[in-house]
């Protein structure tokens, strides 16, 4: 398998990882243009911290050296205005919803559909 289409960032504190995201490319040549963060998480213990503000601007910046690269996405959950209200301030906009786009055991929830615009 060909991975050089994925980018992981990773934040360390004192040697521990504290947080994670991925970028990944869009091959096909109709969507060469889009790439989509994904698995971002920081440790609880570990959020407020500016962390994830660095994660994003770290895969946002590895987009923005792509020529191809147009656009990113990403995909979070409705309820969570902390991460919203992060990528809203590094310039995402919501473009649609996902009703019921996430099941945990058995409680649904929305998914906000977002895109930045390089």
């Amino acid at each position: 398998m060909n991975f050089e289409h994925f980018y992981t960032f990773g934040a360390f504190v004192e040697n521990k990882l504290a947080g994670v995201v991925t970028l990944i490319l869009e091959t096909k040549s109709k969507t060469k243009h889009r790439a989509n963060n994904v698995a971002m998480y920081v440790y609880p213990d570990m959020r407020k911290s500016g962390i994830a503000r660095m994660l994003m601007t770290a895969a946002i910046n590895k987009a923005k050296e792509i020529e191809e690269i147009k656009q990113v996405y990403l995909t979070v959950t409705s309820s969570n205005d902390p991460a919203k209200n992060l990528y809203k301030s590094l310039g995402f906009q919501t473009y649609g919803i996902d009703k019921n786009g996430l099941k945990i055991e058995d409680t649904y929830y929305d998914d906000e559909l977002m895109v930045l615009v390089l």
